[in-house]
């Protein structure tokens, strides 16, 4: 079975869960080493890829955003 995709269940294969942890937390980093605006662009990719496929995955990544954006100096208005 590939690491990847969806099972036969159509639920995402767990390493899904655990690839989204590692990008999380090397996002945060990436946005505490003085690289917000590039962390929330990578965020936004993530968001646009698990949106469809993996709403639990999307909404970590959606609240990542949120928390990192005003980091940036630019705000949602």
């Amino acid at each position: 079975m590939p690491d990847s995709g969806p099972s036969a269940a159509g639920r995402p294969v767990p390493k899904t869960a655990e690839l989204c942890e590692i990008l999380v937390a090397c996002l945060k980093a990436l946005a505490e080493a003085g690289e917000p605006e590039a962390a929330c662009k990578l965020a936004g990719r993530a968001c646009a890829a698990l949106r469809k496929e993996d709403r639990a995955q999307w909404s970590r990544f959606n609240a990542l955003l949120h928390r990192l954006s005003p980091m940036t100096g630019s705000h949602p208005g």
